[in-house]
């Protein structure tokens, strides 16, 4: 079974930062993209970083880049997402997941979320 477990949310102030962990079990999972999206009450599902099985390729959501820094140890089976510069608008459940990263010849990647997911993480900015 696949289980993906996230860790580290908690309440910031907006300008400050957290580091999410996520640990997976159940597959070889330093063979698959992992990566986080995030929902908020009221709002889609939003992608917010993918990357690859030996980190060759990474994606970040416009919304975060320059401010967040995914990696991973594929010896642990551990993601980690470094979240600085938070704002109020970060605020969400932040989900651990396997992603499928899709790189364009012409430049540029994007990521699905179409895998397992773990339960989350809860991510509160305060103003």
């Amino acid at each position: 079974e696949v289980q993906l477990q996230a860790s580290g949310g908690g309440l910031v102030q907006a300008g400050g930062s957290l580091r999410l962990s996520c640990v997976a079990s159940g597959f070889t999972s330093d063979e698959y993209p992992i990566g986080w999206f995030r929902q908020a009450p009221g709002k889609e599902r939003e992608g917010v970083s993918c990357i690859s099985a030996y980190s060759t390729n990474i994606y970040y959501g416009d919304s975060v880049k320059g401010r967040f820094t995914i990696s991973r140890d594929n010896a642990k089976s551990t993601v980690t997402l470094q979240m600085d510069s938070l704002k109020p608008e970060d605020t969400a459940v932040y989900h651990c997941a396997e992603c499928e990263l899709i790189v364009f010849a012409a430049g540029g990647e994007t990521a699905e979320f179409n895998g397992s997911w773990g339960q989350g993480t809860l991510v509160t900015v305060s103003s």
